[in-house]
């Protein structure tokens, strides 16, 4: 049979089956490919990476970060890594915002906890006696009920407006000190470590709700980083011994804790 013939019986073969309630398979449309992901890392040490190194540039980044290691395992059309080691809401907007465009896609950020006074607070507790101690978290504490909310919002507002088309993760910080075990003679007191994770939990509960005010995502790390803070077992966050990268995270914390937490959203 002429093969036109021959394909106009095929036809009338597939109406006739269909019409008898005879299955015929369908082709199926190709899968849609994923959108592209352009991702750009903002904000302070705790997105540059500082306690993992080894770093590079004046801003302390590190490849063992949470944001570049997210990069490696996911393959973004783009990466921008533009967090830096004690940047305040201020930096985040005068620095940073050029790295974002309309066709950004995610953003990453951790931000506030030096417009909040972390250095003051863990200088003063750790060097001084527990009244001044509780002075310096008090100071931090108000400060981030009255003044942190309104810089916040400016600079979620800010990185909106740069890139509209971004989907906008804020990553909290994690407690800092692990209160079941014994610290050692020369570390903290327990009163000393519990009035600063109390602080740390004020300053995740500011941050969630600005962010959720923003139309962001908020991701509470602490969870991620419970029982092993500074003096747990096998401690994520390095403590004073570290000096500059002190009361941050390892290169665990970053991996195990911050990335993981990043995971639960992004999938």
């Amino acid at each position: 049979m002429p093969l036109r013939p021959l394909a106009r019986a095929a036809l009338a073969l597939a109406v006739t089956l269909g019409a008898t309630g005879v299955g015929v398979v369908a082709a199926t449309a190709p899968a849609q490919a994923a959108p592209a992901v352009h991702y750009v890392a903002l904000g302070d040490s705790f997105s540059s990476g500082v306690g993992a190194g080894p770093y590079e540039t004046t801003c302390l980044r590190s490849d063992r970060s949470y944001a570049p290691l997210w990069a490696a395992a996911n393959s973004p059309a783009s990466f921008r890594f533009v967090a830096c080691g004690g940047a305040v809401t201020d930096d985040v907007l005068d620095d940073q915002l050029s790295a974002l465009d309309a066709g950004t896609t995610m953003v990453t950020i951790t931000i506030g906890g030096n417009d909040a006074g972390f250095v003051d607070v863990v200088l003063n507790c750790r060097l001084g006696g527990e009244s001044a101690c509780a002075s310096a978290v008090d100071r931090a504490e108000r400060y981030a009920t009255t003044e942190l909310p309104g810089r916040l919002d400016a600079t979620y507002a800010a990185i909106r407006q740069r890139a509209p088309n971004a989907q906008l993760i804020v990553l909290g910080y994690p407690r800092l000190f692990d209160e079941t075990r014994y610290c050692g003679l020369f570390s903290m007191s327990l009163t000393k470590r519990s009035i600063i994770n109390d602080a740390a939990d004020l300053l995740a509960d500011v941050t969630a709700a600005r962010a959720s005010a923003a139309g962001a995502t908020f991701v509470d790390t602490r969870g991620q980083f419970a029982g092993h803070g500074v003096c747990a077992g096998s401690p994520w966050i390095n403590d004073f011994s570290a000096l500059i990268a002190a009361y941050h995270p390892n290169a665990a914390g970053y991996r195990d804790g911050y990335l993981a937490a990043l995971n639960t959203v992004t999938g």
